[in-house]
């Protein structure tokens, strides 16, 4: 698959900046390329990479890396760093999102409706709906990015995020990122 120069053999990103892209739910990579495509969503390479595809080109490669592991990220982290980011998740981010460690070779998909119900992202997005991402594992530097742009304003998000995100210090921020960045265990 083309994506695989960047974002690694089977959507396993290599790059401290690029995305793991195996084992996201499918609805959730076509909202993002959606994102991507109308320029919602800010990106140097990505929007026009977005426009060259139909429609049914990125709904298979959404049902592909949807299908692929995840592989955990052998990123050496500050064990402190990914405490004290512990914290910051438990205290703000886990309503929506899961403690990271989980995904389900079957669909990521049924972990994430139950644990939100479906209201994690109920004000953002196609229809007022935005699925959540997997982002247990994803690299620290990449997750500080996403949460900076968040953050600052630069990436659209929901009133409910933004209350979760709100006086997140820089500091608080790479915490996290650690903390996601050291979560992935995969189910044999």
């Amino acid at each position: 698959m083309v994506c695989d120069g960047c974002h690694g053999p089977r959507g396993n990103s290599q790059g401290a900046s690029v995305p793991t892209l195996a084992g996201q739910p499918e609805a959730y990579f076509l909202t993002a390329m959606d994102a991507y495509r109308s320029g919602k969503r800010r990106a140097t390479v990505m929007g026009g990479i977005g426009r060259g595809y139909s429609d049914a080109q990125l709904k298979q490669m959404a049902a592909y890396y949807a299908q692929q592991r995840p592989q955990p990220n052998r990123e050496a982290l500050d064990p402190d760093q990914v405490k004290q980011g512990s914290k910051v998740f438990y205290q703000r981010c886990n309503t929506c999102h899961l403690d990271g460690k989980l995904w389900s070779s079957t669909h990521a998909n049924r972990a994430y409706e139950a644990n939100c119900s479906g209201q994690c992202h109920l004000d953002y997005g196609p229809e007022n709906k935005a699925p959540t991402p997997f982002i247990g594992g994803q690299r620290a530097a990449y997750m500080e990015t996403e949460l900076g742009d968040f953050v600052t304003g630069a990436r659209p998000m929901s009133p409910r995020k933004s209350r979760a995100l709100k006086n997140l210090s820089e500091s608080d921020i790479r915490a996290v990122a650690a903390f996601y960045a050291s979560q992935l265990q995969i189910p044999q």
